[in-house]
């Protein structure tokens, strides 16, 4: 074990601050916090004794199973959203957090405000040698940031005793624990009141990915919330079970606790929806991936296109889709209005400029849409429905079709699989009143498997 000692004062812990919001996740059954990762991290070195645990799908599949880890998380004075699939869970039920902050990137801007604030760390756990090597890096990275002190998670590890000593004797302000989720948890509940930091945080690998045993997701996968599949392509024999089944059976459970605020019928159909985006996600994953890299390649810029669109009731929401055209399409939409190819408020162009090279292909096999599954997930949309309008073509519709605003917006629908780009305005309303007014769910998986058709064709696809 390694250490520098410090005499610093240990301060008095409350509960967690009324600094920061949180929000309740029925579907989770736990209050997280509810803010960016300026505020989060502001309340975490706040004033007092706190010990805080981030929150993901393992996480909560393992809350399912171990009732001890359960006691320790619900003990925890702050949890912190980690990943998209409790993002998910919280759109299932209306709850959109802040922003995701996972212990990886959180972990480093924790400490180079601790760093600022003269405070110092002490790492605890890894492989042997793991916490050093996550400690250089750190002091690269933040150069005037003090280590305290080291341990690693084995063979260090096995006296909680000489472990808890070593730490207090170093006078660290801060412990980061990285045993593993739910070691890390259980350690910290049962010791965080022997020790003498301010602040406790279990990490899962941060440590290791900060010490270069495993290889972090490229930006551009990170922000298309894809790096649980590059967690599975690095590790396919450890986290096969984890994100594959794992994964499935979180949403199956957050999916079932959202539904049992619904009514029958909003059940059937969102079970549906459920069922069938996640099983997408997955079984889709390599071609999400593919299509990212590929638009990157092509022409540079953010990979997702998000777009404010107008949903159920008239409820905006940001619709995604795989960037199809050049990062300047909106600035130049004026010069190309002219050139719409369909009658009405929708615009639509066969020869649109404003379309790159990879662009065409994806809009011409549908594959744009794809990032549409997460907002099926989110509750903002649905498999089938009418598609999304823009809030400038709302403003103009007539009376009559602002009917087709009483059912969620879909990723295909009648629409879709009658030739879509081909239909008129008109024509297109019409058929989404006649959707709203006899929805069923025997409709729903007619109009999924004529999608299949209408993809292999292409028509009206540009």
């Amino acid at each position: 074990m390694k250490h520098a000692t410090f005499d610093l004062q240990a301060a008095q812990r409350p509960k967690i601050e009324s600094g920061i919001s949180t929000a309740f996740l029925p579907s989770l059954g736990l209050t997280l916090a509810d803010a960016d990762q300026l505020t989060a991290v502001s309340a975490l070195l706040a004033p007092g004794r706190r010990h805080a645990f981030f929150m993901n799908a393992h996480c909560c599949n393992i809350m399912s199973k171990d009732r001890q880890y359960a006691d320790a998380v619900r003990r925890a004075d702050m949890l912190l959203p980690d990943g998209i699939g409790v993002s998910l869970a919280g759109h299932m039920t209306g709850d959109k957090l802040t922003e995701n902050l996972n212990g990886t990137d959180l972990t480093p801007a924790l400490l180079a405000t601790a760093a600022d604030q003269g405070k110092s760390v002490y790492l605890f756990g890894g492989k042997p040698g793991t916490a050093d090597a996550a400690a250089a890096k750190l002091q690269t990275m933040i150069r005037h940031l003090r280590i305290a002190g080291t341990c690693d998670g084995f063979e260090g590890a096995r006296d909680n005793d000489a472990v808890i000593a070593d730490i207090n004797r170093s006078g660290a302000d801060i412990v980061i624990v990285a045993l593993g989720v739910p070691m890390q948890e259980l350690w910290i509940d049962r010791h965080a009141d022997q020790l003498n930091a301010q602040l406790c945080l279990g990490v899962g690998a941060a440590l290791d990915f900060l010490a270069g045993n495993v290889m972090r997701a490229p930006k551009l996968v990170r922000r298309a919330k894809l790096e649980w599949i590059w967690r599975l392509a690095m590790e396919p024999k450890r986290m096969c079970k984890r994100y594959l089944v794992g994964n499935i059976t979180f949403l199956a459970r957050a999916a079932w606790c959202a539904m049992r605020q619904t009514t029958a019928q909003q059940m059937a159909n969102r079970a549906m929806d459920i069922a069938i985006a996640t099983t997408a996600l997955i079984v889709l994953s390599p071609v999400l991936l593919g299509a990212a890299m590929a638009i990157k390649l092509d022409s540079g810029g953010s990979v997702l296109f998000r777009q404010t669109r107008v949903g159920k009731d008239g409820q905006t929401f940001p619709m995604l889709k795989f960037r199809s055209m050049h990062v300047d399409a909106e600035a130049r939409l004026s010069a190309v209005l002219g050139d719409s190819d369909r009658e009405g408020v929708c615009f639509k162009a066969r020869n649109d400029p404003r379309v790159t090279y990879v662009g065409r292909f994806i809009r011409r096999t549908s594959i744009d849409e794809l990032p549409q599954i997460i907002n099926v997930l989110r509750g903002e949309m649905s498999i089938v429905g009418p598609r999304p309008a823009l809030p400038r073509e709302v403003a103009l519709y007539p009376a009559r079709a602002l009917g087709r605003l009483a059912v969620k917006p879909g990723i295909t629908g009648i629409w879709q699989v009658s030739g879509r780009a081909n239909v008129s305005f008109d024509k297109m309303v019409e058929m989404d009143l006649i959707y709203a007014r006899s929805r069923t769910i025997m409709l729903d998986l007619i109009l999924i498997l004529l999608t299949f058709r209408a993809v292999i064709s292409g028509r009206g696809a540009y």
